[in-house]
């Protein structure tokens, strides 16, 4: 009876257990039910996309940059094909025996050895590392013809940024060259291994524009992520083609004038609209060391180079303008009311209180009226009628020529120059304006400081009494007429006057200019000289006598300067030159002046029309 029970016992804790587990079990199976229906049916599109998207392997594809013609059409800077031997590590077995027998063929420096071993070692079997980077066609052949001797080794094709004329366009162009990590913005085209970004000039300037938008491949890549398949391919969208107002032809011939020189600038505009024609700087460096690779040697001699072949003169160099300058006061003068026929005698130099200021030329001009002043570049007379017009009438008439302020040019860089003011020194120094400091900046000199494109847009501004605005893009052909340029508010019979003294300054037996006129009828032009000091003379010096020029070190010798524009009764192009260290405007930079405007006029668009492209177009 016992054993009985024990047994019904026995069948009662089984017939529980069994319902517990079978409970447990049914509780799991649901579970399992319920969690498969959420991620089948609820989740089966989230996890179908991430299933294809470890699949699909997504890459971006850099678009091609755009080009930059000249306004004849010429190419400037250009994509050319560009060959590059890289090096699958699963492919080539013994890495450093690959390298070994590569180095037979192309220069491998140790330091190359130690970046393709660390990145092989970094990288995944299957991912190709570059091992050198714009082959010639002759490397390429060699290294064809030796492939069985060098697994994994394989030659890729490319672009690159090519800079046909190279030095004389470098500063405007500027160059490209690989992103640095503070010019990542999160745009994953920027992280390209390969990917090159404007850094100078236009190449900057317009950079979002050049570069276009990126395409993108689509791979079918396995578990280890190595590429199955292309799927499909969009190249995306080619950067936009710029085309330039410079003549690349002109602007070669102004680059070789001014190699002459140390160092020295040079802008051409086209009065009538401002197109820049030429934008000339000397030293220069090739733009296309940036972009094949540099070395350290060479980048170090650029920054180093007292010259400064890094800065772009034209537009960032700062200088006195010497007699350039005295245009601006002469039309200040006439605004005050001071009339051309005023006349000052000059002995070669005025007294102020205690203080004697000099005239260039040291036994002096005699009776000059105001139209021989210009002609003659007397300082004495400038100093009469600046000290008449007073600095802050001076500065307002110097600004409305462009002077003192960023004139506005499609280029990275600029400098503003200087244009003094009493309020200004008051704010700057903290001491009140003299009134010797208006006669030194009467004729250039003291604070006042321009840029060769300010002295060019003065020009071209007392040429057309127009407000011209350099620029270096032309605009696409649109339908639209151009706008029509604000005037400048000065009478006709004000701008007559200097006008009439730039002529005489070239055309004049007495002008300063005279050995530099163009005696070809209808391509006369009219200038004036400049010459500003870098040092202060002292009367010790005066009395002993000045020494000349090209008897000083190079460092103490004036810069010499030059501006005109032609034909003188139809003008259409002006020029600025500024030769550093050069000595006399008259002597140095005026011939120069004289060879441009020659060169610009026998180049005259009349013969050769500029070319406008329609949004998308390209040039032939």
């Amino acid at each position: 009876m016992a054993l009985k029970q024990e047994g019904r016992d026995r069948y009662k804790n089984f017939t529980r257990r069994a319902l517990l587990i079978g409970g447990a079990q049914g509780l799991l199976f649901s579970a399992l039910a319920a969690r498969m229906y959420y991620l089948q049916i609820l989740e089966a599109d989230k996890y179908a996309t991430l299933a294809e998207d470890n699949r699909i392997n997504l890459r971006l594809i850099a678009p091609p940059r755009g080009r930059i013609v000249d306004r004849f059409g010429t190419p400037m800077a250009l994509n050319q094909q560009n060959y590059r031997v890289v090096l699958v590590r699963e492919q080539a077995r013994e890495v450093e025996r690959t390298l070994d027998s590569l180095a037979h063929i192309i220069d491998l420096s140790e330091r190359d050895y130690r970046r393709i071993l660390r990145e092989t070692s970094r990288k995944r079997a299957f991912v190709p590392v570059t091992v050198q980077d714009n082959l010639t066609w002759e490397q390429v052949s060699r290294i064809e013809v030796n492939a069985p001797d060098l697994p994994g080794v394989s030659i890729e094709a490319g672009q690159t940024r090519n800079y046909p004329y190279a030095e004389p366009l470098t500063h405007i162009l500027g160059y490209v060259s690989a992103v640095s990590e503070k010019e990542l913005t999160g745009d994953p085209l920027l992280e390209l291994p390969s990917f090159r970004i404007g850094k100078q000039g236009i190449e900057k300037q317009y950079d979002l524009d050049l570069r276009g938008a990126a395409g993108n491949s689509q791979l079918e890549v396995n578990a280890f992520g190595r590429a199955i398949r292309e799927i499909s391919r969009d190249e995306g969208t080619p950067g936009r083609d710029l085309v330039l107002t410079v003549d690349a032809e002109l602007q070669t011939f102004v680059h070789m004038r001014l190699q002459n020189e140390l160092s020295a600038s040079a802008v051409v505009m086209d009065v009538q609209n401002g197109d820049v024609l030429s934008l000339a700087s000397t030293p220069g460096f090739d733009p296309n060391l940036f972009n094949v690779g540099m070395t350290n040697e060479t980048w170090n001699g650029l920054i180093s180079d007292p010259l400064s072949p890094l800065t772009n003169k034209a537009i960032a160099g700062q200088y006195p303008p010497g007699s350039t300058f005295k245009m601006a006061v002469v039309l200040a003068a006439l605004e005050a009311g001071v009339a051309p026929d005023h006349r000052v005698f000059c002995p070669g130099f005025i007294t102020l209180g205690t203080s004697r200021f000099h005239c260039w030329k040291r036994n002096g001009h005699g009776w000059l009226d105001m139209y021989g002043s210009l002609r003659e570049s007397c300082d004495v007379y400038i100093y009469d009628v600046a000290r008449k017009a007073g600095i802050d009438r001076i500065a307002e008439i110097a600004r409305r020529l462009g002077l003192g302020a960023d004139t506005g040019i499609d280029l990275p860089g600029e400098k503003p120059g200087l244009i003094p003011t009493r309020d200004w020194k008051l704010a700057t120094t903290g001491e009140p304006w003299q009134l010797g400091e208006t006669l030194v900046s009467g004729i250039g000199q003291g604070f006042v400081l321009a840029t060769p494109l300010q002295l060019a847009v003065m020009t071209a501004r007392i040429a057309n009494g127009l407000r011209v605005t350099p620029r270096l893009t032309r605009p696409p052909l649109d339908g639209e007429a151009p706008a029509e340029l604000a005037s400048l508010g000065f009478p006709n019979d004000h701008l007559k006057v200097v006008r009439t003294g730039m002529d005489q300054v070239v055309n004049s037996r007495r002008g300063t200019a005279r050995g530099s006129s163009i005696d070809i009828e209808g391509q006369e032009m009219a200038g004036k000289t400049g010459t500003s000091q870098v040092r202060r003379i002292t009367m010790a010096e005066r009395a002993a006598g000045l020494s000349k020029n090209k008897d000083l070190p190079w460092r103490r010798r004036d810069h010499a300067l030059f501006v005109a524009y032609a034909p003188v009764h139809a003008p259409r192009y002006c020029c600025a030159v500024v030769v550093e260290h050069g000595g006399g405007g008259s002597s140095t930079a005026a011939p120069i002046v004289r060879d441009i405007l020659l060169e610009a006029q026998r180049r005259d668009p009349a013969v050769n029309p500029p070319i406008q492209l329609v949004a998308g177009e390209r040039p032939a």
